[in-house]
């Protein structure tokens, strides 16, 4: 979908061309020095917390970062295929008939349809918009919204690839995330005026997909574009930032925290939101923490990052009010924090 204008981080040249606005690599660099020298600042404060040098815990923050993009990658490549298959080449009228006509049948199917459509939410919420164009209530949206980044079939087996079948992680993520995706698709379906769930800028995003013109090979490179310019950078940053949590964060700090049922959640939650990374391998990421935090908490961050993060917020806002956003993600934290602390009491 092409950006508002309003929203594209570009300058107009004299020739008329888009070009790249500097104020972007300004930032950038900006950050990577506040983050150097953070670095070297948290080392001068509490190289004692630390059990190892610094060179020594930056070599393994680089081998970890490393090592989840070596991991997530064929899965990011897979996830881009099929998210092109599934909004280019399939018609998504077939959904219609399929669909049952009463409500929670509806809204069971609607959540359930995630493991169909094997893509992350960056390609999960264009197609959302393809279902309300086509006459579903928002309600019923939402359930399918909420669930498809979690039940999907490339989550399912990047999660099992990390974590098998130990704690019960997989079953208790896929089930959460199909448990609050009916949740919320009940809660909305209350609401008297469902239109005002959803935002003016949503017809003008529909109508933006929907000019997208060319033969289906040209707009599939297109979308091959969009897709690895939505995921790649979070995976990047996500990486990078599992990395930085060994070389900034002593472990004693961590296993202080991730030992404790209640705060261990918490933290992670609070990463899941800021990391911002795709679902299709955010579990890689979850496994580094594997060792230091609670089942619970690891479940807590596989709920709420693909529903809530940054990323995923930004995303929704496109579609739906603010105040919408803010329920479903008061729904999302009060119901994975429930769930991770249970877990946590009862393993």
């Amino acid at each position: 979908m092409a950006a508002p204008p309003a929203a594209r981080s570009v300058r107009i040249g004299r020739n008329g061309r888009e070009t790249a606005d500097p104020s972007r690599a300004l930032l950038a660099l900006g950050a990577g020095v506040l983050f150097a020298a953070l670095i070297f600042a948290v080392n001068l404060l509490l190289a004692p917390a630390f059990d190892a040098t610094l060179p020594t815990r930056v070599q393994d923050g680089l081998t970890l970062t490393l090592s989840v993009l070596i991991e997530s990658l064929p899965f990011v490549g897979l996830g881009v295929i099929l998210a092109i298959a599934i909004q280019v080449w399939v018609p998504a009228a077939w959904v219609e008939r399929v669909l049952p006509r009463r409500a929670w049948p509806r809204r069971l199917v609607l959540a359930a349809l995630g493991m169909l459509i094997p893509v992350c939410e960056c390609g999960n919420v264009p197609f959302a918009r393809g279902l309300m164009m086509r006459g579903l209530t928002p309600a019923d949206t939402l359930a399918f919204l909420v669930a498809a980044p979690i039940v999907n079939p490339i989550v399912i087996i990047t999660t099992h690839q990390a974590f098998g079948w130990s704690g019960g992680i997989l079953v208790a993520r896929v089930a959460g995330g199909y448990a609050v995706a009916l949740l919320i698709g009940w809660v909305y379906s209350r609401h008297p005026d469902p239109q005002a769930l959803l935002t003016e800028r949503f017809r003008l995003a529909c109508e933006d997909t929907a000019e997208a013109g060319g033969s289906r090979f040209r707009r599939s490179l297109a979308q091959f574009v969009i897709e690895l310019r939505a995921v790649m950078p979070a995976l990047v940053i996500g990486s990078a930032i599992a990395g930085a949590v060994q070389v900034v964060i002593p472990r004693s700090v961590l296993v202080a925290i991730g030992s404790n049922p209640v705060l261990s959640v918490v933290a992670m939650m609070l990463l899941a939101v800021t990391v911002a990374l795709c679902s299709n391998v955010d579990s890689f990421f979850a496994l580094s923490f594997a060792s230091t935090f609670t089942t619970g908490s690891l479940v807590a961050f596989l709920v709420v990052g693909p529903l809530i993060d940054v990323k995923m917020i930004a995303l929704l806002r496109t579609t739906f009010t603010t105040r919408v956003i803010a329920g479903i993600s008061a729904v999302v934290a009060l119901f994975a924090f429930a769930l991770g602390t249970v877990m946590n009491l009862v393993l």
